[in-house]
């Protein structure tokens, strides 16, 4: 098993890319199944999770090939399932389900369990499915859907969910029919999804609203695409600067995307200008404690909670940071406090007390976000941080050490 060993070592400074999305490169990855032949999908980031879904798309009879653009050859797509050694390494693997329905109208998903953030259950895509006329069995931790008669309907989700979105959506694409999908998910990663699908055909609107509207086609045709830039990542690297004091200008940035992110970074002290797709952030400390509530899309993400929580360790005052997303977002604070943090966690709410400095200490990464601030805590801290369990940073930070050792970190990973 792999570590990260990181040395604090003061400002970061220098130039920086953005690396694709992986929460758009998924869904469209997924979404090859829709349309027999070749897609070619470029800029996708190389990441643990992209080889899961290449492997799930390969046990259902695609051909995948290449790395940042990749071809996925979907003409022998067969009836299989999508087997649970696969699912439960990655939730997003759900999302081939949409698309088997919508193309095969038959589709065989192992349930994808528990989460180490919380609960995430797929009840919702399973409801607007049945109301598209889909018959589900769940059987021996398979969910099982079939649909002769794929219609349109007028459906509302109880609560926003990005994935349900995107799976109804990429099976509505080919349902007889209308489908409006009623206080659907906004994030860009779904515009990206929607122009995607809209190129190789389909007839889509209102994506980026709360009401989306599809009118079902006979067929989609395959048709290339480039990933997006990752906002996660690229908040990141704004609170790498925040947390490090540093001056580092970010290429590849995707502006629209981050709107609150940058508001709420500027309010704690961060300078930070944009011009078309590059971002400068400076900061100098102190910086300003302020409080935080994490909201779906266009709020503050909860994927960038950890990080934003470990920029406040060392914040001048008191921040409170309330997660309203995830029940169970709160595991980075521990080992965070082994670092010297000061934070009590009371139900949905972290309450962050700013110290003066934070120390190098051995920490454990327990999710895919709390591995990235536990990466920002190290690199401002006094001494040496060893970060275990990091294959939760592989599954969503493209080269991460090779990005920051360009920009002045101490970063080095080792086998234990």
């Amino acid at each position: 098993m792999q570590k990260l060993i990181i040395e604090g070592n003061g400002p970061l400074r220098g130039k920086i890319s953005v690396s694709g999305s992986k929460n758009a490169a998924l869904p469209i990855m997924a979404s090859s199944l829709l349309a027999d032949g070749e897609h070619t999908i470029s800029g996708v980031p190389q990441l643990r999770d992209i080889t899961t879904m290449s492997r799930l798309l390969e046990h259902i009879g695609s051909k995948v090939k290449g790395s940042g653009e990749i071809s996925i050859s979907t003409g022998n797509i067969n009836l299989g399932d999508a087997p649970y050694d696969l699912v439960k390494t990655m939730r997003a693997s759900v999302l081939v389900m949409g698309p088997l329905v919508g193309r095969m109208r038959y589709a065989k998903v192992s349930l994808p369990g528990g989460c180490a953030i919380g609960a995430r259950p797929i009840d919702q895509h399973l409801k607007a499915l049945e109301a598209m006329g889909a018959r589900i069995k769940l059987s021996e931790g398979y969910v099982e859907i079939s649909a002769k008669n794929l219609h349109g309907t007028d459906f509302s989700f109880d609560l926003v969910t990005v994935t349900g979105t995107e799976n109804v959506m990429m099976a509505a694409v080919l349902a007889k029919g209308c489908t409006v999908l009623r206080n659907a998910a906004r994030e860009p990663e779904i515009v990206d999804l929607a122009a995607h699908l809209s190129s190789m055909g389909a007839e889509i609107s209102g994506a980026g609203t709360d009401c989306i509207t599809i009118h079902g086609v006979s067929e989609l045709r395959p048709h290339p695409h480039k990933i997006i830039p990752d906002r996660i990542e690229a908040g990141t690297l704004l609170m790498a600067a925040g947390i490090t004091a540093g001056d580092l200008e970010i290429q590849n940035f995707p502006s629209s995307m981050l709107g609150t992110v940058v508001t709420k970074l500027r309010s704690a002290g961060m300078d930070i200008e944009i011009h078309n797709d590059t971002a400068r952030a400076r900061s100098a400390a102190p910086i300003k404690s302020v409080d935080l509530t994490t909201s779906p899309y266009p709020g503050f993400p909860t994927d960038l909670q950890a990080q934003f929580m470990a920029m406040m360790c060392l914040g001048d005052n008191v921040s409170i940071i309330s997660e309203t997303i995830f029940e169970n977002r709160f595991m980075h604070v521990p080992e965070l406090s082994r670092m010297g943090a000061d934070i009590t966690v009371d139900g949905g709410k972290a309450i962050v007390r700013g110290v003066s400095r934070l120390k190098g200490a051995p920490v454990m990464a327990t999710d895919l976000r709390a591995s990235a601030s536990l990466v920002l805590a190290a690199l401002a801290s006094d001494g040496i941080t060893e970060i275990d369990r990091i294959y939760h940073l592989d599954r969503g930070y493209e080269h991460i050490e090779k990005k920051l050792r360009a920009v002045g970190a101490k970063i080095s990973r080792t086998e234990e």
